[in-house]
């Protein structure tokens, strides 16, 4: 992932960085599972992924993103689309193994586009924000973080 732009020694950018891993690293256990032909694994994967997601994307999309939307609607809009995808095919899973044969590799195509985006936000997002965003929009990041996430002990 980017470490080139020093974005990541910002809190908020760092947490979302660990998220990201996180999910690439939850991504290869889905591959693996569908490999093994193991649906109900890739349904537990899934809802993992999702438990990481949810509240990473709280964060992206109540604090960080509309702090760029004045500056970039369009790839803002498109991120947002984005996760909307997403969530639609890791909710398939959220009360067990999907029924329909097509989700495993449903899923696997809606992990790929998920690689992209994730890059997406580490390549452009995150280092925008650390080049564009005031210490009010920050502090904005870290109250939605701690609102939707929980203080790790």
């Amino acid at each position: 992932m980017c470490e080139y732009c020093g974005c990541q020694a910002v809190d908020a950018i760092g947490e979302l960085t660990r998220e990201h891993d996180r999910v690439v690293n939850l991504m290869g256990e889905v591959r693996a599972a569908h490999r093994a032909g193991d649906v109900p694994r890739m349904a537990e994967v899934a809802r993992e992924i999702a438990a990481v997601l949810g509240p990473h994307t709280e964060v992206e999309e109540r604090g960080l993103f509309p702090a760029l939307a004045g500056d970039f609607p369009e790839h803002v809009e498109a991120l947002e689309s984005e996760h909307r995808v997403v969530e639609a095919a890791l909710g398939a899973a959220a009360d067990g193994t999907p029924a329909d044969p097509a989700w495993p590799g449903h899923l696997l195509e809606v992990l790929e586009m998920l690689r992209e985006h994730i890059l997406k936000e580490q390549d452009g997002v995150f280092p925008a924000a650390l080049a564009g965003l005031s210490t009010e929009d920050w502090e904005r990041v870290d109250a939605v973080r701690r609102a939707f996430i929980p203080v790790r002990g």
